[in-house]
């Protein structure tokens, strides 16, 4: 299949080709968050997604615009969860194979959902690396095409339908933060966004050990990592050496990235839980944890915070945030 540099247009043709599956999620108000960034902080609830979590835009658009020759052969990916489920997820309101591939490191909740969508599951050494290397085996030995998490031109314009939502419903918004892995997010949602307002500003946060784009864009180029164990396991994984796509798009569209302490993601998830009664993923509260800390507060602003999903095991919610309860 031709590969091309997404465009805007490309954004709103993602729109249109995965209405029948992909819903709009909400854009609400955080009042507590608001008060202490000294901004009007908004939430945008990816974590309402059937899945669960932002993936399934990209993973529907990606697997939408196949021919149907290559639905019927079926598709394979590698993940560090969230984008497995996608694929299973719109695999089967297709009706057509796939097999994910993860790691042992994938946390059970999201091993669970992947299975529970009926996909095939391989779970192949420790890395989203050596998940991607069997996927690609698959597609050389059975023919299957791969969904990539993040690195496509496809992937990247359905997740840039978040950004084409959050101006619909807040054409002030000013700044926009989210959790920074891939960049699959970041460069669809700061193409949208930057498009149609280059002053917007776009921040990508991250954990404070093993954030390979964060590395890769102080390096100048793709850095392989080595993943260790974190409360936003949904940002663990490399970027690719021979990324294509997202590395330079993250590169022109995102302001600043930062990184924060395994403490404050925990804050961020005991934050949503107590504020807004939702029990939310690592990955899904690093930006509250950044707006907590005043790491990227701007006073007087229109601040929308991407709260990318919600699959966390519930014995790791609980220990993450019980020594916060009561402080939000």
């Amino acid at each position: 299949m031709n590969q091309f540099t997404p465009t805007l247009r490309d954004v709103w043709k993602a729109r249109k080709r995965i209405a029948p599956i992909v819903k709009k999620t909400p854009l609400i108000f955080s009042h507590k968050l608001s008060e202490m960034a000294q901004a009007s902080v908004y939430l945008k609830l990816e974590n309402m997604h059937d899945i669960g979590a932002f993936k399934v835009r990209g993973a529907a658009n990606k697997i939408l615009s196949l021919t149907p020759q290559e639905q019927k052969r079926g598709v394979t990916t590698f993940s560090t969860g969230n984008h497995g489920q996608a694929v299973a997820y719109v695999a089967q309101k297709l009706g057509i194979p796939a097999v994910v591939c993860i790691s042992k490191r994938v946390p059970k909740a999201k091993v669970d959902a992947i299975r529970r969508w009926g996909a095939e599951l391989a779970i192949v050494g420790e890395s989203q690396d050596a998940a991607g290397e069997h996927c690609f085996h698959l597609q050389e030995e059975e023919g299957l095409t791969v969904i990539p998490p993040f690195d496509d031109p496809h992937i990247i314009a359905g997740q840039g339908t978040m950004g084409l939502e959050i101006l619909e419903e807040l054409p002030e918004v000013d700044l926009v933060i989210g959790g920074l892995s891939g960049g699959g997010l970041h460069a669809g949602v700061g193409l949208a966004l930057k498009s149609n307002d280059p002053a917007i500003q776009v921040i990508g946060v991250s954990m404070e050990h093993g954030a390979v784009m964060h590395e890769s864009l102080k390096a100048g180029r793709p850095v392989v990592m080595e993943e260790r164990d974190t409360l936003a396991d949904s940002l663990l994984g490399g970027i690719g050496l021979n990324n294509q796509y997202t590395f330079p798009m993250v590169r022109q569209y995102v302001d600043h990235s930062i990184l924060i302490p395994e403490e404050t993601i925990a804050e961020g998830m005991a934050y949503m839980l107590e504020a807004h009664r939702m029990v939310v993923e690592g990955a899904a509260a690093v930006g509250i944890g950044a707006l907590l800390k005043r790491n990227v507060a701007k006073p007087g602003g229109h601040i929308a915070v991407i709260i990318s999903g919600c699959n966390v095991n519930t014995d790791t919610h609980l220990r993450a945030t019980q020594p916060y309860v009561g402080k939000f």
